[in-house]
Formats: structure tokens, C-alpha cells, sequence
């Protein structure tokens, strides 16, 4: 099945570097209004969802889900919901982190709903890179300036770096101290990190 791809309405700037991770055969999810992204990403949406409290309803001629406005779930973790009963695995998130902090903050938290789904999923800004990381190790290839693991979802136990300035062996990092910030790959190298208890959110600086 092709990836799914879900545009939010959050600034957008650097359109070329999200151009870049585009696929022919991405299947794109517009969230109200994400909708102002669609031409400078250069791409047409598949489904829009939203209650186009900050765009109008699009005449277009494609699927469009309504959603009131008042209502439990944003426009865009309702779009993810939508996406994993469609049955997508793969995602790629554009425009959730921008001006409103707490939109953003719901919107990590739809990244770690996508990886407690068993889905893989990406999240890219202007800045960064940003994946949820458990068992499984993630790799951080040298081309990316810093990376980050904080804790978004309780504690997290057995962390391990490696191949970085910083490494670790069996840390853990709890919400109430968050002291893996800013480390850096080495240099010709690719780090590694993974975690026997619980999840970090990575986030690698462009």
C-alpha cells in the first residue's frame, strides 16, 4: 500500500526540503488548513478532513470528511485515526509543528498513537526529523547536525547511544529530567539508539 502522507496547517518555509521526501505514489491527507501548503508542495490532496474553521470548504473533486467543530480530536489526529482504519503502515507528517504549542504537543502525541499502532511514522518540520523510539534500534546518519531523545510518554528505561559524542549504556530518562539534548553523530559514522523500556521521542537536527 502506498504511504500516507497528512499535511497539517502549520508553517511550512523551507517547501523544497519537503518536496524532496515526496513520493509519486503518496496518498496525501489535507487537514483544513493544510490546505494552504497544497501548491507550494506541489501536490493535490486525496481526502481533505477538517470543520474548515481555517479554510473554507475546498470544491474540489475529491473525498472531503466534515468534522464539526466541537469535537474531541483535532483535524489532524483525527486524520491519523482515519488513515490506520484505512490501513496504512507508513506516514510521513508535514505541518504539525508550528506557532501553537499545544496544537504541537497533541501532534507528537499523534506520533506516538501512529508507533503504538505498530505503523512507522516520520515527522518533519523546517528544522528536523522526528520519529518515536522503542526496541527496535533507529539510526541517525552523520549528514543530520544534532539529534535529541526526550521523554514524551512516561519512563524510559535501557537507553543506549551509540557511535556519538554522548554515548550511553542502560541510561533512562524520565519527563522530569531531560538531559539527552544536542548530542552529535560521529563523524563517519551512523549512531544508533534504542530503549528496553518505553518510548523517547528522536528528534534529528537538520
Amino acid at each position: 500500500m502506498a504511504r500516507c502522507v497528512i499535511v497539517g496547517a502549520a508553517q511550512i518555509t523551507n517547501y523544497a526540503r519537503l518536496r524532496e521526501q515526496l513520493r509519486p505514489d503518496d496518498f496525501f491527507i489535507f487537514c483544513d488548513g493544510g490546505l494552504n501548503h497544497a501548491e507550494n508542495l506541489g501536490v493535490k490532496p486525496d481526502l481533505v478532513i477538517g470543520d474548515f474553521d481555517s479554510h473554507e470548504r475546498p470544491g474540489l473533486a475529491v473525498e472531503i470528511i466534515q468534522l464539526p467543530c466541537e469535537k474531541d480530536d483535532t483535524d489532524s489526529f483525527y486524520a491519523c485515526k482515519e488513515a490506520v482504519r484505512r490501513g496504512f503502515d507508513d506516514f510521513l507528517l508535514l505541518g504539525f509543528l508550528g506557532q501553537r504549542f499545544d496544537h504541537s504537543l497533541v501532534n507528537i502525541s499523534a506520533l506516538l498513537y501512529l508507533y503504538k499502532s505498530g505503523k512507522n511514522a516520520r515527522l518533519l518540520d523546517d528544522y528536523s526529523e522526528m520519529e518515536i523510539v522503542g526496541t527496535d534500534p533507529s539510526y541517525i546518519p552523520s549528514s543530520f547536525s544534532y539529534f535529541s531523545l526526550l521523554c514524551v510518554d512516561g519512563n524510559a528505561g535501557g537507553l543506549t547511544i551509540k557511535n556519538a559524542k554522548y554515548p550511553l549504556e542502560n541510561g533512562s530518562i524520565n519527563c522530569d529530567y531531560q538531559y539527552a539534548c544536542s548530542n552529535e553523530v560521529l563523524p563517519g559514522k551512523t549512531a544508533e539508539v534504542s530503549v528496553k523500556k518505553g518510548h523517547l521521542l528522536l528528534i534529528k537536527i537538520f
